[in-house]
């Protein structure tokens, strides 16, 4: 693992980590957290992967990635998930009334 970028954003109190890691095939989110958690020896509840990019062909990976200070910083901060709307067949699961009008 290389580190190509590591800056610290005070205003945030986060950490901005762009990293290049080799790897016969795509890491995967779940594996680039574990890798950059033992890296910088910090929770993986902390970090928060933001793009995980390849070229074609290639076996290297770039990995632009935040280090909060806190969880309590990182839930301020980033954006939450947006929460599925029921849709009309969810929402009407209960049949027709059978019986209409001849």
């Amino acid at each position: 693992m290389k580190i190509i970028k590591d800056f610290r954003n005070e205003l945030l109190r986060r950490r901005e980590a762009k990293l290049l890691i080799t790897a016969d095939k795509n890491p995967g989110i779940a594996s680039s957290l574990k890798a950059i958690a033992e890296h910088f020896k910090v929770g993986e509840e902390l970090i928060v992967v933001k793009a995980l990019k390849s070229k074609f062909g290639r076996d290297s990976f770039l990995i632009d990635s935040f280090i909060y200070d806190s969880v309590s910083d990182k839930e301020r901060i980033e954006p939450r998930k947006k929460e599925k709307k029921k849709t009309d067949a969810q929402a009407t699961s209960a049949p027709a009334p059978a019986g209409g009008k001849k």
